[in-house]
């Protein structure tokens, strides 16, 4: 069993140092890894940024995380990456990485992702040309997502973790204004967490959403924005599935807790 921290849209200003590390601290006796599901700074500004990684820098438990739009807001989102990398922190956009939990490969991929809307009421690929590349900004992010699980499991990862900042599915958004879906996510990402094999889908962006989701494919889906779980983080105890340990054919993994910290 591996335990899962995550927390999205903490949305640090210059004034919140210290806010989170005393329930950060607290993460070696609860999760093996830290997932952050984007919009960990108010304006996506370097300083801000400097904020959240005072806030994570030097945890003993591996940290990984996506951006989201507020850290794009400024147009310094390398530099926001460079500044968490300096901490300790991966930062995923259309790739991957693969923690060693004790003997367990645990492979994360990652994407902001984009907005677009759901099956039945989504953006489609046409008519003026800034119309087709908003609906291919979020292709190409679910296209990066598919291929970096695909390679998670053509590499061996025992536990594939999909981490975005924008939803994979309409169930988490339940609270939202309907009228705002559409930019709340898109389906292109629950496809390419069904077609890549994923075990568990994280994400933040929601803040009026649901914690508890599923895609079509029945991959759990769970929304960890702060305002969402009401807590510092929230802890998910996921299941090797049974695939790795015998060579067998996938099996769904056994429901996440839904225990929180």
């Amino acid at each position: 069993m591996i335990r899962i921290a995550a927390v999205g849209d903490i949305h640090l200003g210059e004034d919140g140092g210290g806010r989170l590390r005393p329930a950060f601290d607290t993460l070696p006796d609860c999760a093996d890894v830290f997932l952050l599901a984007g919009d960990l700074t108010r304006h996506g500004t370097v300083a801000e940024a400097e904020v959240v990684a005072a806030e994570v820098a030097g945890l003993p438990v591996p940290v990984v995380g996506v951006l989201g739009n507020h850290d794009y807001h400024s147009d310094q989102e390398e530099e926001i990456t460079a500044v968490l990398g300096d901490a300790g922190v991966t930062v995923l956009e259309g790739d991957s990485t693969v923690l060693d939990v004790d003997g367990t490969k645990v492979g994360v991929a990652g994407t902001k992702g984009f907005c677009g809307g759901y099956a039945g009421r989504s953006a489609g690929e046409f008519g003026e040309p800034l119309m087709k590349e908003f609906v291919r900004y979020t292709r190409r992010c679910a296209t990066g997502l598919r291929r970096s699980l695909e390679k998670l499991a053509a590499d061996g990862s025992d536990v594939r973790i999909a981490l975005t900042h924008f939803s994979p599915v309409p169930d988490t958004l339940a609270g939202e204004p309907t009228e705002i879906y559409p930019f709340l996510g898109s389906y292109l990402l629950a496809e390419a967490v069904d077609e890549g094999g994923a075990d568990l889908a994280v994400h933040g962006h929601a803040h009026l959403g649901v914690e508890h989701g599923m895609t079509d494919g029945g991959v759990r889906v769970r929304n960890v924005a702060q305002p969402v779980i009401g807590r510092a983080f929230a802890v998910y105890d996921l299941h090797v599935p049974e695939r790795t340990r015998s060579g067998g054919g996938p099996m769904d993994p056994e429901k996440p807790g839904s225990r929180r910290t």
